[in-house]
């Protein structure tokens, strides 16, 4: 039984941040939510060891995201796990790969949003007053260089928080994953494997399997705590910049009933800075959080013109009459863009997109074989094999992409591309942009990069087929 166990090193930390941090008052339920990964189990066993020296109750929690073949084993494992240590169980399930293609959604959105929704229920049930999770002082350090590659501001720089205000606490935040899992070898815990963390198609498995390792190595070896600690600091001095021009940014926005209004004659006023914070709190107001807000989103509603709309991600869009910018009802706001993906692909295997349906697959012909090949830019292409490096990066367009397809004069931006092609805005985030090395060598439904070109006296080619679209 984990009342039992030996004290540890590992246990002394975390029972000083919760501390510290003023995670768990005497008395409180925590609902722990428990994938069956290392994180989540340790962090299950460690609370268990500690609730009679806090005075709290334990429960769990484990949702069934329903994309891998395991999941169902990893359910039993958590089910079996509560059950031989003693404490409530509740099982949440839903279909995550449908509701993110309903709601224009990577798969990592789609899953966070359901399981955070889905806790939220549990810890009502359970009457529970929080929701620990098992980040480690890894993911805050992978979070902080994923938001800093996606040009986020001082917000995001500060990664995750120890804790909110809605309940969700994080004991771990301060924990190497490396010492998480030698806690577990030595008390022989047993815990699940998710095989998807090793699949480096994701951008996260990358960064944690490649990038971090090599800045350990070759540049920084405390490169994680020093992350975790940037964070730290850039939330504390966040939080303190926020309440400093509170009374300047909260001003401008005005509640009306349901309604939320910001004052656009106000904002036109203020420099960039304090302009850009109060279009966040108008933001806030509006859907809760600023998830899927871009930096562009925000900048387009600072500098809008009276008589403008602005679309934004989640089906729905804000204009400006007058002094006021104010949620659409008019008129139906233009969908929402897609989210990044980006993947590796070997040119061997067949290869779906998840965030669009998309099926690809490569093969290899001989030069001789192509003189009655069927060219359809719409649906396949065919490459120069021998200019190719493997494996190729398959992702949506990104800011600033230049692209020279074959006969054009020269490189033009994809984005100008796609629009003298008549392409519609929401597809463009859904076309898949294919990549050798540093070089777009296709993108779907465009002619092939004129580098990339077969010629008269080509020796091997690459074929790239569209097989579904997803719709």
């Amino acid at each position: 039984m984990a009342e039992g166990m030996e004290r540890t090193d590992l246990e002394r930390k975390v029972r000083r941040t919760i501390v510290r941090e003023g995670m768990i008052e005497p008395g409180e339920r925590v609902l722990v939510a428990c994938s069956g990964g290392a994180d989540s189990v340790a962090l299950l066993h460690l609370l268990l060891g500690l609730r009679r020296q806090i005075q709290f109750e334990v429960a769990v929690a484990h949702f069934h995201h329903g994309l891998r073949k395991a999941a169902d084993d990893d359910a039993d494992f958590v089910r079996a796990l509560a059950g031989r240590w003693g404490v409530p169980f509740i099982l949440g399930r839903r279909k995550v790969a449908s509701y993110a293609r309903r709601r224009g959604l990577n798969l990592e959105e789609a899953g966070r949003i359901l399981r955070y929704e889905f806790l939220r229920r549990a810890a009502k049930r359970a009457g529970a007053e929080k929701i620990a999770t098992g980040h480690t002082l890894d993911d805050q350090a992978e979070t902080v260089l994923l938001r800093l590659f996606r040009g986020t501001g001082p917000r995001g720089l500060g990664g995750v928080a120890p804790s909110t205000k809605d309940g969700i606490i994080r004991p771990l935040l301060g924990i190497r994953r490396a010492e998480i899992e030698a806690y577990l070898r030595r008390l022989k815990i047993p815990y699940r494997t998710d095989e998807t963390n090793r699949d480096r198609r994701f951008l996260r498995n990358r960064v944690r399997r490649e990038l971090i390792p090599f800045l350990e190595r070759r540049f920084e070896p405390g490169i994680v705590a020093k992350l975790g600690r940037l964070a730290d600091i850039v939330r504390d001095e966040e939080g303190l910049l926020e309440a400093a021009l509170a009374w300047r940014t909260g001003r401008l926005v005005r509640k009306e009933g349901a309604g939320v209004r910001l004052d656009a004659v106000r904002l036109a006023g203020l420099s960039a800075g304090p302009a850009r914070r109060a279009v966040r709190a108008f933001l806030t107001a509006l859907q809760g959080d600023l998830r899927r807000i871009s930096f562009d989103d925000v900048e387009r509603i600072r500098t809008m013109k009276s008589g403008r709309a602005v679309p934004l991600p989640g089906g729905y869009g804000v204009a400006r009459e007058g002094q006021w910018i104010s949620r659409t009802t008019g008129r139906p706001a233009k969908p929402a863009a897609r989210r990044k993906f980006e993947y590796l692909w070997d040119g061997r295997t067949e290869f779906v997109i998840p965030e669009t349906g998309g099926r690809f697959a490569g093969r290899w012909i001989r030069g001789s074989a192509m003189k009655a090949a069927p060219f359809d830019d719409s649906r396949r292409c065919f490459l120069a094999a021998d200019r190719l490096v493997f494996p190729l990066v398959v992702r949506n367009r990104r800011e600033g992409d230049l692209y020279r397809p074959i006969g054009a004069p020269g490189r033009k931006k994809l984005k100008e591309i796609f629009r003298a092609k008549g392409v519609p805005r929401p597809d463009r985030d859904r076309r898949a942009v294919f990549q050798s090395g540093a070089d777009i060598i296709w993108v779907e439904g465009l002619p092939v990069a004129e580098t990339f070109k077969i010629g008269p006296d080509a020796r091997r080619v690459f074929r790239i087929e569209k097989k579904s679209d997803g719709q």
